[in-house]
């Protein structure tokens, strides 16, 4: 005897869409679940460049500066640290309702576009924005280059009436 089995293309998104939010939620839980350390988090950064060098701007909220390495290596620059899990005292009522804070060690590498003066590099934390100069080497920065034999322009002098 065959069977005509029905297809179903709702009952498959569903099946597929539960499938992904429980690998989601089992990837970001892991730590409550027993599976080791915390979770490392994304910093977020900006990278501005201007005639005198590059400026990184990097989001450390929280992070004490002490526990933050930046280092410069062939045109990588890479920034570390360590956030490190308050430990509050629980009493009767201290358990937790919601716990969505990282910690953890992070580590973020990008590459410079440019060519950077290493012993000027310089940094500074306000605000919980990480403030990096990079100023560019003086033979990468642009110079104006002046023709000789070239006529000046003519300048036209009118009169008014």
């Amino acid at each position: 005897m065959t069977y005509l089995i029905r297809r179903d293309p709702y009952r498959e998104m569903l099946s597929l869409n539960r499938t992904m939010r429980r690998r989601i939620r089992d990837f970001y839980d892991r730590d409550e679940l027993g599976f080791g350390e915390a979770v490392n988090f994304f910093m977020a950064m900006d990278v501005i460049e201007n005639v005198d060098g590059f400026i990184v701007k990097a989001d450390v909220a929280g992070i004490d500066p002490e526990k933050i390495e930046i280092t410069y290596t062939d045109n990588n620059l890479t920034i570390k640290g360590e956030l490190t899990e308050e430990n509050e005292e629980k009493g009767e009522e201290g358990r937790y309702h919601l716990k969505e804070r990282r910690y953890g060690n992070f580590s973020r590498t990008i590459s410079m576009p440019g060519a950077v003066d290493i012993s000027k590099i310089g940094a500074e934390t306000k605000n919980g924005v990480l403030k990096i100069h990079l100023p560019k080497k003086e033979e990468v920065k642009p110079h104006r280059v002046q023709i000789k034999g070239a006529k000046s322009p003519k300048v036209i002098n009118g009169k008014t009436k």
